[in-house]
């Protein structure tokens, strides 16, 4: 199985959608075009500037008790170990090895529902930040201004380039290099810079905040945790350089790799050089991601603002909080199936982390059970997580819509936006039931 990883890296079985796809397509569509409309004539008024929500006291004094702060860090630093470890001294063989499984499905893409869930807990166990904290100084460099996230952008890349197009991504050897070397870097770049780096350079910890905002944990303007409206968490997105690129890749590259499996898509890159012809495609599709979001965020700013409410990313910035969701959609629609089966791999292979005959958990010869989750789930959760995410993304962008623009102006201004983002889910579905 894992020797097929990276090609089969994504949802199976895309040929079972229990309903016709032009039905499901045209629903889609209709149900946030309505959704539009139903906002732009009952919500007149921004209603997300504000995370507000209710405190939890008892809870923040646990998660800030100096106790569960180090378990954190000992887990962090335990789950680096052993997947460097088994990456570098384990078994050879992808489907003998836990560390791509590791890597790929219960980091990659256990972060969102942790995130979702938990909010900002990655920050708390990042191994990365607990390594560089280890070294004290007592002054740091400042990042150059306009540096922002895109040192996250770059790393973000470089990971979805090693999954998506390198062929021997799965191979033990190479999730031990690039997980060592990401890790010095990183480390390296924490202890010049201080732990103001983790927050905007380590793509993994970025990539965990950002889907954070949408939890319905946080933090408030005091510090203490509360339970919020997830949409007015969602809102408080930083609008600083880098992060429509980085939303843009992460809803671009899921893209990609839907389109990657194409009956069409193979038979016609068979001959190709395979980097070539897949970084090439990965680079398109996220050009055709972003030129789509940043003309429709820029058409929508014809219609006149009003003065100081864009923040120092322009419109496009102003907006890229309901790409969130939307990606999050189309990460769920994608990698459910895989991740809940190949996810058991995880488990199993773990037995025996690195290729010495041991047997820790008993679970030896057992095989990943294909038959817990049927095709009608499988689709349901699809076409159910793509929909959701583009819903929440209509109603972020009308809410922002609405403290941007004059009443009279608020839904004519947003057209621009509502195409683009019926394209989004018309594309999704078809990317994730296409074959």
């Amino acid at each position: 199985m894992l020797e097929l990883l990276v090609p089969m890296h994504g949802i199976g079985g895309r040929g079972d959608l229990p309903v016709p796809l032009w039905l499901a397509i045209y629903s889609a569509g209709a149900a946030v075009a309505v959704s539009f409309f139903a906002l732009a004539a009952f919500w007149s008024r921004p209603r997300f500037e504000t995370a507000g929500g209710t405190a939890l006291a008892a809870l923040t004094r646990l998660v800030d008790s100096r106790a569960l702060r180090w378990l954190l860090k000992l887990v962090g630093l335990a789950a680096l170990a052993m997947l460097i470890g088994s990456a570098w001294f384990g078994s050879d063989s992808p489907a003998e090895n836990p560390a791509p499984t590791w890597l790929y499905v219960w980091i990659w893409v256990g972060i969102i529902p942790l995130s979702l869930l938990l909010g900002p807990i990655w920050r708390l166990a990042n191994p990365l930040r607990t390594i560089a904290s280890l070294v004290r100084r007592t002054s740091y460099r400042r990042l150059p201004e306009g540096v922002a996230y895109w040192p996250a952008v770059a790393g973000l890349a470089g990971f979805l380039w090693l999954e998506l197009c390198y062929p021997e991504a799965s191979e033990p050897i190479v999730v031990a290099a690039f997980v060592t070397v990401y890790a010095v870097v990183n480390v390296a770049a924490g202890i010049v810079y201080g732990p103001a780096w983790f927050a905007t350079g380590d793509s993994f910890e970025v990539y965990a905040e950002v889907l954070a905002r949408l939890s319905p944990l946080g933090r408030g303007a005091d510090g203490r945790l509360v339970i919020r409206n997830p949409l007015a968490g969602l809102a408080t997105l930083p609008q600083q350089p880098g992060i429509v690129a980085l939303l843009c890749l992460l809803l671009g590259s899921t893209a990609f790799d839907g389109i990657s499996r194409w009956s069409a898509w193979t038979s016609r890159t068979g001959e190709l050089n395979h980097v070539v012809a897949y970084t090439a495609g990965l680079i398109v599709t996220v050009a055709i991601v972003t030129a789509l979001f940043v003309v429709a965020s820029r058409t929508t700013g014809t219609a006149d603002v009003r003065p100081g409410a864009v923040g120092n990313a322009g419109l496009p910035g102003a907006f890229v909080h309901s790409l969130v969701p939307i990606a999050i959609g189309y990460a769920v629609a994608h990698y459910f199936s895989f991740a809940m089966f190949q996810g058991q791999e995880g488990v199993l292979l773990a037995t025996d982390p690195f290729g010495l005959g041991w047997d820790l958990f008993g679970t030896s010869g057992t095989r990943i059970d294909y038959a817990f989750l049927g095709t009608g789930v499988i689709a349901g959760v699809q076409i159910g997580a793509i929909v959701l995410g583009h819903v929440l993304g209509v109603v972020s962008a009308h809410d922002r819509a609405a403290g941007l623009f004059r009443r009279r102006q608020l839904r004519a201004a947003q057209y621009p936006m509502l195409a683009a983002m019926v394209a989004f889910t018309a594309g999704g579905i078809a990317l994730v039931t296409a074959s």
